[in-house]
């Protein structure tokens, strides 16, 4: 790995772990609707003038149809109920469960007659995944909690789905356009829905809220597709993938330091239960899912 493939890799570990931290400070002042408004915003604003300004705009939006698509099980959709999950649970929990999307994938493809043969490792991997998970929800998660789980498995297909259609409708296509057209889209959805509703705060957000949400937008979201294409461009669409790993472990430490939420036993047996199976899932098969906060053509998110 090249100097910049390491840094690469570092910053978008560091930008796709900490989201989940971000959303859970910026909740405290603004509705889970208005986030996301102000989140793919201030993103795409940033991302829309790279984008004119290599003409790559004319070709994604002559494919409107499966971008906007994309833009509602990618962004639009699985932000929302991620803003409205982490009302209720902690962040490093929400960061955990999200980590099992590659197993979402992999149930995607089976659905979809696309999955290759598993193996031995494939279905172990599979098990212990699911293992991961169960524990997350039934030792981690209060019973009062279970909705707000049901919220973060909307996200979890979200971003499974995501990538699919990337692969098969839109991979020809420039990704920083693609990213940019959906998070336009999203914004433009979202201004007259939290309008209407009565979503934006009565008083002026705090400076703390305020700088959780730019850096939401502006390293979580436009500079961390920058810094995964970048990273894609060094290692391949396969190798970026590993960045998977790290994206979880990244949100449980930071919820511990900056929230104190407790680091459990089942937190760490659940992480490593889940991070395992996806690591035997994906491996054999070179499926390249990446979480969003969540990811182009990958695992984001994005939250």
């Amino acid at each position: 790995m090249t100097r910049r493939a390491a840094l690469l890799f570092i910053g978008l570990g560091i930008a796709w772990g900490i989201p989940y931290l971000l959303i859970k400070i910026a909740l405290t002042e603004l509705s889970p609707a208005t986030l996301v408004l102000v989140r793919t915003a201030l993103a795409a604003v940033l991302l829309l003038p790279l984008v004119l300004l290599r003409r790559e705009i004319a070709p994604v939006l002559a494919r409107w149809r499966p971008v906007l698509a994309f833009a509602a099980v990618e962004v639009a959709i699985p932000w929302l109920f991620l803003n409205r999950a982490e009302q209720v649970l902690p962040s490093s929990t929400t960061g955990l469960l999200i980590a099992s999307v590659p197993l979402a994938g992999l149930a995607i493809a089976f659905l979809t007659g696309r999955a290759e043969r598993l193996g031995v490792r494939g279905w172990l991997g599979l098990a212990l995944g699911i293992a991961g998970v169960a524990a997350l929800v039934g030792l981690d998660v209060g019973g009062s909690d279970l909705g707000a789980v049901l919220e973060v498995g909307v996200v979890v297909i979200g971003y499974a789905i995501g990538p699919v259609i990337l692969s098969r409708y839109l991979s020809d296509l420039p990704a920083r356009a693609v990213i940019a057209v959906a998070l336009s889209a999203t914004a433009l959805v979202y201004l007259p829905l939290t309008l209407l509703t009565g979503g934006l705060p009565s008083a002026w957000p705090s400076g703390q809220v305020l700088l959780a949400v730019v850096i939401l937008a502006v390293v979580c979201t436009a500079a961390a597709f920058l810094m995964l294409f970048g990273l894609v461009a060094e290692l391949g669409p396969v190798r970026a993938t590993t960045i998977t790993y790290v994206n979880p472990a990244v949100a449980m430490i930071a919820g511990a330091i900056v929230l104190q939420e407790p680091i459990t036993v089942v937190k760490v047996v659940g992480l490593v239960l889940v991070l395992a199976g996806c690591y035997l899932v994906t491996r054999p098969q070179r499926i390249v899912l990446v979480p969003p906060e969540s990811a182009v053509g990958s695992p984001g998110s994005t939250g």
